[in-house]
């Protein structure tokens, strides 16, 4: 599936994307690492997540957040940067996506978490809350899909399953053994278990 380069507007500036757009109604936004650690959209594991997505038939949506790439602007610790997703989603039914799920990796998780509308569910790849702070858990109804790694220090599956007790109790755990924060040598894996669950 080819990509073409396209660029949307979050608070007055504009922003970079790609688009792999299908001729269905399903897509995906996908959101990224954090910039400050050299996040960006064309991490591999966001790739991953865009491949699993691809594979099931869905457009899929990768940008890179403000200050990162040919975005405009700079890093905002996640204010603006929720802004840019909810601004992703509203782009993305312009193009006539009506089914759209919303997945993030790391920072890009933590990000969407405060999103409350424009997706129809949500998939979290390695929820930082080891790193970064979630604030007082939750409900996130539209919360289908979480993903870690057995070795994950930055998104520990033990933390994450006392965050998911309050999240949503429905949404998928899915914990891959052996994996890092990287995915390392497990990307394939990663994408797997994400086909299987979309």
């Amino acid at each position: 599936m080819m990509e073409e380069v396209i660029y949307f507007t979050s608070g007055g500036l504009r922003l970079a994307g790609a688009l792999a757009h299908t001729a269905g109604s399903r897509g995906v936004v996908i959101a990224h690492p954090h910039p400050l650690y050299g996040g960006d959209m064309d991490n591999p594991v966001v790739r991953a997540i865009q491949q699993a997505y691809l594979h099931q038939g869905f457009s899929t949506l990768r940008f890179n957040f403000r200050g990162v790439g040919a975005s405009e602007g700079r890093f905002d610790n996640g204010v603006g940067e929720r802004a840019d997703v909810q601004a992703a989603l509203t782009w993305a039914a312009g193009l006539g996506m009506t089914e759209i799920d919303l997945a993030g990796y790391s920072f890009g998780a933590w990000v969407n978490a405060g999103i409350t509308a424009g997706c129809r569910r949500m998939v979290m790849v390695s929820p930082p809350v080891a790193f970064m702070d979630f604030g007082p858990p939750v409900a996130i109804e539209r919360l289908s899909l979480i993903v870690t790694g057995g070795r994950d220090e930055i998104a520990p599956p033990a933390m994450i399953a006392g965050y998911r007790s309050a999240w949503n109790t429905t949404a998928a755990f899915k914990v891959i053994p052996g994996a890092d924060h990287f995915y390392t040598g497990f990307l394939e894996t990663l994408e797997n278990t994400i086909v299987a669950h979309i």
